[in-house]
This record gives structure tokens, sequence and C-alpha cells, in this order.
């Protein structure tokens, strides 16, 4: 293949009429139109200046276009950045600096703020809104529909995406095309996906799942997808018959289990409802599986690596575990001090190495040699075990990282911001079960003595300063926090002590 990533997952779909995206207003978006606005837009980030390895660092709303730059990024050998829509201005200029990221695409209504910054480090900002318009797409509408696929090899890189340590010094994960494509067409033939396919697609495309799981399988497998710009479970419940497969983070399913109108007569069209990117209770699974018949498939993925291992489509989706390696895929668990391979059901570090393991991390080649062995087997910082029959279990994180809705969320950031508030001497951020989003943010404060510190005023200073989903859900002042006999902070009494706040 001249381009392994556009080849294998746009290009094989060149000259079909055959329906891509369904969108909220009943238009369908064929594979053919979304190729020609792709080519169009690749030919504007070309005629811009943009060399193959150039990286286009994109925060922009979910939109066809938004994915079309994508492909468009794929098709020109450009390397892809998505950002989430909810990073504050501050937040985004270590991501574009550190990348060095040529051009930035934002929505309109930010390009006031980023332009002096790009003009510093020498970018160029276009603009693509919501419903499609900006400065992009004006500018694609005049240029050819066509565009000559740029030659790149598989290890060749093909995205970036931020990931960071409890340190809060966020890394740039390396993606090869390789990586990307290989876990696709894994995937494809392991969840069955054919061009039959519907799949409901209700989440972010800035993040693994939205972008690198649901929309490559169903690029690779040919199927179509119901576009839909975030979840609204009216919309969800309304277009569920349309459907026969569906992606989703725990919340999605929590809260149509909430929903009466979420039946097993609603289902009955449905093949797949796939979970990830937080823990899935196992209630959440007996009332899913009582409800509809259906039994959600988890699976374990992280951004260094795709999708690593998944419970099986055909035989027991065994709730509470992620189920198997895939194919290709090697897993093990060892002592995370002497990294020696433990014994099936011991606890110790997971380790995973296959096509779909990233290159390293972006400028921080003593971060990768740390994290990545020599024999390619990649340390995940997640704590977990292998039980008797081959499932994999995750029982905790060997760092304090916190998942929120599937968004990872590192409390260092929080508790720098948290720290600077008037009278407080320190904090510690954790990270407790809540029924709905898996776990939310809880903020330890110690005031300084003497001192008051107003809660109000803290939540409204980490509100101007960090995205809405780092945000705690709450504040919580004690006199000391626990810590051991070498003066570390022990998060782990605080979280035993707060788990409790928001389940039973």
């Amino acid at each position: 293949m001249v381009n392994p990533l556009y080849d294998g997952l746009f290009g094989i779909h060149a000259g079909k009429t055959t329906p891509f995206l369904h969108l909220p207003d009943g238009q369908t978006i064929t594979h053919q139109d979304f190729l020609a606005t792709s080519a169009q837009i690749a030919n504007v980030m070309t005629q811009i200046g943009l060399t193959p390895g150039d990286r286009v660092a994109v925060q922009v709303q979910k939109s066809p276009e938004a994915l079309a730059l994508y492909a468009a990024c794929a098709q020109a050998g450009l390397v892809f950045l998505p950002l989430n829509t909810a990073y504050t201005v501050d937040e985004l200029s270590y991501f574009i600096e550190n990348s060095g990221a040529s051009l930035i695409v934002c929505d309109g209504a930010r390009e006031g703020e980023l332009s002096d910054m790009a003009g510093k480090l020498g970018a160029k900002v276009e603009t693509l809104n919501a419903d499609g318009s900006g400065t992009l797409t004006d500018q694609a509408r005049a240029m050819p529909n066509s565009f000559p696929t740029v030659e790149r090899n598989g290890e060749d890189l093909a995205a970036f995406l931020y990931t960071s340590g409890t340190t809060g010094r966020s890394k740039g994960a390396m993606l090869t095309q390789n990586n990307l494509l290989s876990n696709a067409q894994t995937l494809v033939r392991e969840w069955r996906f054919t061009a039959e396919d519907v799949l409901l697609h209700a989440l972010p495309i800035f993040h693994t799942h939205g972008l690198f799981v649901a929309t490559n399988i169903t690029l690779a497998a040919g199927s179509s997808m119901i576009f839909m710009p975030k979840f609204d479970l009216d919309q969800i419940i309304a277009r569920m018959p349309e459907a026969t497969a569906m992606m989703g983070v725990p919340t999605f399913y929590t809260r149509l289990l909430d929903d009466d109108r979420f039946t097993g007569d609603l289902t009955r069209h449905m093949r797949l409802f796939v979970s990830g990117s937080a823990p899935l209770l196992a209630e959440t699974h007996v009332q899913f599986e009582a409800r509809t018949g259906h039994r959600i498939l988890e699976r374990y993925g992280m951004t260094e690596t795709n999708m690593n291992t998944s419970n099986p489509y055909d035989g027991e989706r065994r709730a509470g575990t992620v189920g198997f390696p895939l194919p290709g895929v090697e897993l093990k668990v060892t002592d995370p001090e002497t990294g020696e391979t433990l014994a099936d059901g011991e606890v110790g570090q997971i380790e995973v190495r296959g096509p779909n393991v990233f290159k390293g991390y972006w400028q921080m080649p003593e971060k990768t040699a740390a994290e990545l062995r020599e024999d390619g087997f990649f340390i995940t910082g997640d704590l977990g075990k292998v039980d008797e029959d081959g499932y994999v279990h995750i029982v905790g994180r060997n760092k304090d990282l916190i998942i929120s809705g599937g968004y990872n969320i590192y409390p260092k950031e929080i508790e720098l911001v948290l720290d600077d508030q008037p009278g407080v001497l320190e904090s510690a951020v954790i990270g407790v079960p809540h029924p709905d989003f898996g776990e939310t943010v809880v903020g330890v404060i110690v005031p300084e003595k003497g001192a008051s510190p107003d809660t109000d005023a803290m939540m409204e200073a980490v509100s101007g300063a960090l995205a809405r989903f780092k945000h705690p859900r709450k504040l919580v002042i004690l006199d000391e926090l626990p810590r051991n006999t070498m003066g570390k902070v022990q998060k782990n009494v605080l979280r035993d002590q707060y788990q409790g706040m928001f389940t039973p």
C-alpha cells in the first residue's frame, strides 16, 4: 500500500456511494462524498505549506468535517493531534508548543485567543465550527475533490495523543500507521463487524475510544455510523432501532437503564454493546442483561496502545474482567520491583507487547525508556492479574490516575490549583466510586493554621483554570493528611475513607 492507514481505512471506499454517516437531521453522507471533502481539506493544508510529518493540532466540536480532517491528515501524511474540547487556552499552549504543531484548527470562537499564541510559536490557525463552517472549509470548497495520496510506510507517525503521569507533565504518545490500522483490523474480526453494521456513535472524537476504535472499525469494515454530536438520551433511544451496535462509556449504559423506554424490545435489532474507558460496575452488567437479554462486552485499552484485551464475542463475557489478550497482543503480569513474570492469580503490573503498542513519547527519550522496555513490552501502569481461566482483571493503578466518564484526570494538575488558593496549606486529590461516571474527583484540603478557606471561591478558581471534567465534585476540609513513616501522603487511606461518598 502507498499509505497503509489511508488506503486501509479510507481509500478502500473510493467511488463508493454506500452510506457512511447518518446525521441527526436525516441527511446521509456517502463514502464517496466524505472522501471528496477530506481530499479538499488535504489540498488546503498542502497549499498553506504543510508537508508530510507536520503536526496538526485540532480542538473542534464533533462534526462530519472534523472527521474528514482526520482523513485528510492521513492522506497528506500529516500527524493528527486531537485535543479535548474542554481544554482551556492555558492547557492548550503546552500541547501546541510541545508538539511543534504547524497548524491549529479550532472553533471560530477561540480564534482570537489562540492567534497570539500561535503567532509566537510560528503556527497557522484555521477555524472549523460545529456546523461545518469556518475558514478551513471555506477554502476547501474551492479546492479539487481529489488529492494524490502521500506515500508513507507503516512505521511513520499517524497521530499524537497526549497522556500524562501524576507529575502533571503531559506526554505525547506517538502512534504509527501500523498501530492504528492493525488494531482496527483485529477488532473488526474479533467483534464480527461487517458492511451491514450500523454503529450508534455518541462518543467524542478527540479520544481513542470514539476515534481510533469506533470510527476506525467502522471504516475498516465498510459499516456506517449514526453520527451524533454527543450523548443525548432521547436521540439514542429514538435512533437505536436503526442500529446494530453501540460503543459507550459506563455512563451511557447507566443512563439508559434509568429510562423506562429502554427495553428489550427497543434493543431487539442490536447485535453488540461495547463498554470501555472506565470500569463497568458488576451491577450494571446484571441489570443490563436482565432488561435487554444482551450482555455488554467490556474491553481494555489505553492511549499508548489502543485496545489490548477484550471479552469474547462468542463465549462467556465475564463481569469484572476485561477478557483475554487480543490476537497478536502479548500480556504478562510482572513484579513492579524486579520485572519478573508472576504466576496466574498474582497481582502485579500489566505489561503488553504487540503491533498496537506505540512508538514512544515525543521528545521524551528517558520517559520512553522507563516505560517501554527494549524487548517491546510496555509497562501500562495498571495493576492486575490473570485468573485460572485466562481472563484479565484490572485491580487498580500504580499511579493515582482518576478515570471519570472515560476521561483521564491527573490529580497533581488539580492539586497545583488548589494549593495556590488563599488559606490552603496543602491538598490531595483522589478518585472515589461514582454510580454514573465510574469514578469522580474529590479534593481534600488542609487549611493553613487559623485559616478558613472559602470552598466556593476555590471551585471558581478551578473552573477558570481547568476543563469541566476535572472539577472536584466535592471539597473536604481536614486538619491533616494521612502519611506513612516516610512522610508520603497515603491516598489509599483517603480513598478508603471516602469511597462511600457517592455510592452505598
